[in-house]
């Protein structure tokens, strides 16, 4: 039987879905996606038990919300039952440099990579919109798009999908851009073959692991959040725990130091997306300036950035304690300034930033002076532990 050139043509043509896969792929690519792939609704079976034993353990500290949402959370079906595909993006940010590089400067202020810039939620679900609405003009039906604070397990549906797996460190690892991809998730009512998921590639290496300051891993692919530098300085809403002060070093917004230290970075590239990449004055901000900030300063200078999202006090009570392990004595003004600040978390941080940068004999006159008036409990006994008093 003889095959025509037309009836080549005919099978060489995709069919609609493979159409609609290929649109959706330009478009995201147009868009500033550095990866596309896509799942089904069912693909993280195992999931939810994960979950829940990090619930259970009480492993996600003070984040109620993560328990709040668990059944939402727990499977994509539960969240929005008409679901059949779900399209996982990821949107690079690699810095050019190794951040961890900036923990040697005393007297400047670590922010954590993705926050060097634009909210990437805004950046992401803006671009996931116009991408979702081009979907139901070719494919009909509905969709859903969700970016990170949406109770969807991102990391385990883009290991489905087949962009990276989920590393030692709980975080996404890709063989081709590192540790420093942005997820977001549009979840449709079309048919949309699936993609292979990806397996792991940690192997024997630790190094993601041995990297933490708060040895916040109690074992590989499980984290203790309340040890996290990143829920330390953002999540948390009290004052840092005694024990991780130290270990803080300079880094006064999240940390990159598991993200930094995989060695699948080799391969990682720099961000092209310009909202993404660091602004100047982030790259290496001073610590004095930020100790200076009152709120309304604060807020304009951290307009349109996820560093606002804390607020000024719990910014300023995190920039406080990296100027308490700068030993930088030119800070110590500027901390007893905080000394009056309206806030009670501020005013505690100062007490332990000026412990350390103030000699024993002026600390000790200092607290002489200024501890019998603190009205505020908490601000009463951090004064009490750095004078060595009984609580």
């Amino acid at each position: 039987m003889r095959t025509s050139t037309s009836d080549i043509a005919a099978r060489a043509k995709p069919e609609p879905g493979q159409r609609l896969r290929q649109m959706i792929e330009r478009e995201a690519r147009n868009a500033g996606f550095a990866a596309i792939a896509v799942t089904s609704p069912e693909a993280i079976p195992q999931a939810p038990a994960r979950l829940a034993q990090f619930l259970t353990e009480g492993l996600h500290g003070s984040m109620g919300w993560m328990a709040e949402t668990f059944e939402r959370r727990s499977a994509p079906k539960t969240l929005w039952p008409e679901v059949r595909s779900i399209v996982v993006l990821a949107m690079n940010y690699g810095p050019d440099h190794d951040p961890r590089a900036l923990q040697q400067q005393a007297g400047r202020g670590a922010i954590s990579v993705y926050a060097r810039n634009r909210d990437y939620h805004d950046v992401i679900k803006g671009r996931l919109k116009e991408l979702a609405g081009k979907i139901v003009a070719r494919a009909g039906g509905d969709v859903k798009v969700f970016v990170d604070t949406a109770p969807v397990m991102e990391k385990p549906l883009a290991q489905a999908a087949g962009i990276g797996w989920q590393g030692k460190h709980t975080n996404l690892v890709s063989r081709e851009f590192g540790s420093w991809l942005f997820l977001g998730t549009i979840f449709t009512t079309a048919e949309i073959a699936p993609d292979q998921p990806d397996i792991d590639h940690c192997g024997s290496c630790r190094a993601c692991l041995d990297a933490c300051p708060t040895h916040a891993f109690p074992a590989p692919y499980r984290i203790d959040a309340r040890r996290c530098i990143s829920y330390l300085t953002i999540e948390n809403k009290g004052p840092i725990p005694h024990e991780f002060r130290a270990a803080l070093g300079n880094r006064i917004y999240g940390c990159d130091d598991c993200l930094a230290a995989c060695p699948w970075n080799k391969f990682a590239q720099a961000a092209a997306e310009a909202k993404l990449a660091a602004r100047d004055d982030l790259l290496a901000p001073k610590l004095a300036d930020f100790l200076a900030m009152d709120d309304p300063a604060f807020r304009t200078f951290f307009s349109g950035s996820p560093v606002k999202r804390i607020g000024r006090d719990r910014f300023v009570r995190n920039v406080l304690i990296a100027a308490g392990n700068s030993g930088d004595d030119a800070l110590a003004a500027p901390c007893e300034s905080l000394l009056d600040d309206p806030s009670p978390l501020v005013r505690g941080a100062a007490v332990w930033a000026l412990s350390r940068l103030m000699r024993s004999p002026d600390f000790a006159r200092l607290a002489a002076a200024r501890q019998n008036t603190e009205s505020d409990a908490e601000v009463r006994r951090e004064w009490a532990l750095a004078t060595g008093q009984p609580d």
